[in-house]
Order: structure tokens, then C-alpha cells, then sequence
């Protein structure tokens, strides 16, 4: 009966140490308590003020993009009194170059909550203000108060965990182990990024969504490609409209051509009325009469406005940007872009990078005038101005212009005047010129 006894205790004693040891071997996520379900809100633990970084407090010059702000800051901290801010431990998706999902999300996630705060504040993550890869940016903790009321919120870890940013060495800096719960979270839940949903924001279809600056600056590896991007048209023009787009990081409008021919009517070509901000779905093409690029193969279904492949209107009543430049800056003046981690810095023409836009050349004389005289030329009567400014030269060309008398305007009286013009960087026999529409857009002193 002992014998019985002491079997059946050493058979329970198994029994629960193998129950034991299958409870230890069971997944974290099916074992989960209230602590690891319940939302917690990692963006609203303490800044410990007494740490030995480096704290500013800061206001916003610029918004870039998700993960991305230029602040104003005093010399003690940036000579040139802005900090470009790359936010420690997030990478969002990108809304600045080839667009993607969330992309546009996360960046007005950022603008929201900065644009509302009472109260801003870059941290260093130790005892220096740090570089990041490129040399150009600081890498910050952001941390704003919503009211005067409030305690500091910390914003990289509030886009974690939001879902609006994959990790970026997330778990190797100050604040790893917050970051890293809530990266958790927001996979947990399900979060934009991590939803498993489409972004309703973002223009899903055939075409490569980009923005102009990413186009014009790697013009050549759209050739042929189709493309999808935004921008507000400036001028129509022979069967086409010129189209631009301003780039907050490079402080720069960027735009192209884009040729619609006869393949519109009605609604299509109300999308591309002057003034209009609108979606461009059209393939890059080399024109080879003038040696440039532009955009074509526009299409409108007005049976399906929510095509994909649609042009489709964003927002009216905007306005061309007219950005002052001078005759040097067109006619040689040359400017650094930083197109990436991955592409690092190249340089450009100005001109070039000016190409399609608006601009005001100011400040240039008249030293010759030629009238296109040929009667059976399409151009019949339109102007080449060359004009200096510092010892530079460039060639204003104008549409056909007449007097009150109906006769052609040939210019000659003009030589030696000084003119402001407003018109739209073209290039034509390999030099780049402004191209000028209305008599009106040219002002004599």
C-alpha cells in the first residue's frame, strides 16, 4: 500500500512538472496579461531636464517630411541659426522623393503635432549634437508640449507608436527600450504601416509615384517610364501646360511640361486649367525637337474619376510662384542638392534645375532684339531679347506682340532698356532662355 501510495505521489509530481515546463514553452503572445494588452502611451514618460544632454528649446523654419524638420535655433547651437533635424530612432516612409505608403500620413502627423504645440524642444542623445550620415543633419529627440498646462510629450516615440515609422537602430540609443515597446504596440494593434491595410492617401496603379524634384533631379532614369505626381499649373501653352511644385527641403520649385495634344476634352482639360493644383499620371518622354523632357500620354475617364491612372484635380485658385532670379544665376550660376542617403550630393545648372518653373528675371538690359521675320514659320513675329545683367547674358523670347495700330511689334526701340519679365524657364539650340507669354509680363524702367 506504501509502495501504491509513494508511485502515485512520484506520477502527480511528473504530471505537474511537465505541466510546467509546457507552460514555460508556450508563445509570449498567447500568454499575454493586461500589462502587455492594454494601451500604454510610451510618448508620455518624464524628460528628465537635469540629464547630461544637450536640450534647445527651438521653433519650426521648415517642415520636410515625417522624420525630417528644420528648426530655428541661436549661432550658440548652429551657426546658420537652423538645426535640420533627423529624428532619432524612426524612419517614416518617404513623401519628399518616390512616394510611399504612409508616406504623406506621417509627414502631416508631424506638422500637426508641431504646428499646434505650445512649446518645442530638441535632446541630443548624449553630451553632443550629432550628425547624421550626410553631414547636414543633427540626430534629436523631439519633444513639444500640446498647452502651456502640459508635461513634455516625445514625438519619435509618439510616431512609433502610431505605426508611422519602421524601426532605425530604435533599440540602440537612449530611449531603446521605450522605443522598442512601442514598435511592439503598434504591431499589435495593427497601425497604419502595420495594418495590413491600403493607404487611402496613396495613389495606387501602374505609375511611379514621385515628386517633381525627384524627376527633375534624376530626370534621365524616368525616360519612358510612367509616373504620378502633383503641382500647380502655371501656364498653357501649345497644346500643354507648364506645371511646378515647391520642395521644402531644398527650398527650390522643380516642374516640367506636360503635353496633353488632342486626347482631352471636358473635364480632362478642366483639370488643367491655370491655377489648379493637380494629379499628373503621364509617362517621361525625351522630346527631341527641343531637346528636352516632358510628360505625355495624359488620360481622363470620366465614367471612373477614381482611375488610377486619371489626372485629377486637388485644389483651386493657386498661384504661379514668380521666384526672383537674376541673369548670373540663369546663365551660370550652379547649386548642390542633396538627393539622399543613397545618391549622396551632385551638383546642377541652376537653369536647369529652373526648368518649367515661373520665375521673375530682374534687372536685365536689352542689348539686341530679333523678330522672327520668316512668314510661313509658325513663331512669325516673336521675339528674342538678349539681355545682360554682371556681364552675363540670356535670351528672353516672347510670343508674337501687336500694337494698337495691329501691327507687329518688332522690338527695336527697346535696345538698351532695362526690363523686369515674368516667364517660364525654357530651353531651345542648347541654351536656356525665360519664355515670356504676355506684353504684359514685361515691365520697361
Amino acid at each position: 500500500m506504501k509502495n501504491t501510495f509513494k508511485i502515485l505521489s512520484l506520477l502527480l509530481a511528473l504530471a505537474l512538472l511537465l505541466g510546467c515546463l509546457a507552460a514555460c514553452r508556450k508563445d509570449p503572445a498567447e500568454n499575454s496579461g493586461p500589462e502587455d494588452t492594454e494601451h500604454q502611451d510610451y510618448a508620455a514618460f518624464a524628460l528628465d531636464m537635469n540629464s547630461d544632454t544637450l536640450k534647445q528649446v527651438v521653433t519650426v523654419k521648415m517642415f520636410i517630411d515625417g522624420d525630417t524638420t528644420h528648426f530655428n535655433v541661436p549661432s550658440s547651437v548652429s551657426d546658420s541659426g537652423v538645426l535640420k533635424a533627423r529624428y532619432l530612432a524612426v524612419n517614416t516612409p518617404e513623401s519628399t522623393g518616390k512616394i510611399e505608403e504612409y508616406g504623406k500620413k506621417a509627414s502631416n502627423f508631424t506638422k500637426t503635432k508641431l504646428s499646434s504645440a505650445y512649446e518645442i524642444l530638441v535632446e541630443s542623445d548624449d553630451a553632443n549634437w550629432n550628425l547624421d550620415s550626410t553631414g547636414g543633419r543633427h540626430l534629436v529627440w523631439i519633444w513639444y508640449k500640446p498647452d502651456a498646462q502640459s508635461e513634455y510629450r516625445n514625438l519619435n516615440i509618439e510616431i512609433l507608436q502610431e505605426g508611422l515609422a519602421v524601426a532605425s537602430s530604435s533599440a540602440n540609443n537612449r530611449y531603446g527600450d521605450t522605443c522598442t515597446k512601442a514598435i511592439a504596440q503598434a504591431k499589435r494593434e495593427k497601425l497604419n504601416i502595420y495594418s495590413g491595410e491600403k493607404d487611402p492617401d496613396f495613389p495606387y496603379g501602374e505609375a511611379i509615384p514621385v515628386t517633381l524634384k525627384e524627376i527633375r533631379c534624376n530626370i534621365e532614369e524616368y525616360n519612358g517610364k510612367k509616373v504620378s505626381f502633383e503641382g500647380v499649373i502655371t501656364k498653357n501653352y501649345n497644346n500643354g501646360v507648364y506645371i511646378e511644385d515647391y520642395d521644402a527641403e531644398t527650398d527650390r520649385y522643380y516642374g516640367i511640361y506636360v503635353y496633353y495634344g488632342f486626347g482631352l476634352t471636358g473635364d480632362g482639360l478642366d483639370i488643367l486649367e491655370v491655377g489648379n493644383r493637380s494629379r499628373i499620371v503621364g509617362s517621361v518622354q525625351y522630346y527631341e525637337g527641343g531637346g528636352t523632357y516632358q510628360v505625355s500620354g495624359l488620360t481622363y475617364r470620366a465614367m471612373k474619376p477614381d482611375d488610377p491612372n486619371n489626372i485629377m484635380l486637388i485644389s483651386k485658385g493657386n498661384a504661379a510662384a514668380f521666384v526672383p532670379v537674376s541673369v548670373p544665376t540663369l546663365a551660370g550660376g550652379k547649386v548642390t542638392v542633396d538627393l539622399g542617403e543613397d545618391k549622396g550630393e551632385k551638383e546642377f545648372d541652376c537653369a536647369f534645375l529652373a526648368m518649367d518653373t515661373s520665375v521673375e528675371l530682374r534687372e536685365a538690359r536689352i542689348t539686341d532684339v530679333y523678330m522672327t521675320s520668316n512668314e510661313d514659320s509658325s513663331s512669325y513675329g516673336a521675339l528674342s531679347l538678349t539681355v545682360e545683367y554682371g556681364g552675363k547674358t540670356i535670351t528672353v523670347r516672347t510670343n508674337p506682340f501687336y500694337g494698337e495700330d495691329g501691327k507687329l511689334i518688332d522690338g527695336k526701340s527697346w535696345i538698351g532698356k532695362t526690363i523686369d519679365v515674368k516667364g517660364v524657364v525654357a530651353y531651345f539650340n542648347g541654351n536656356y532662355q525665360v519664355r515670356v507669354f504676355a506684353l504684359s509680363d514685361i515691365t520697361f524702367y
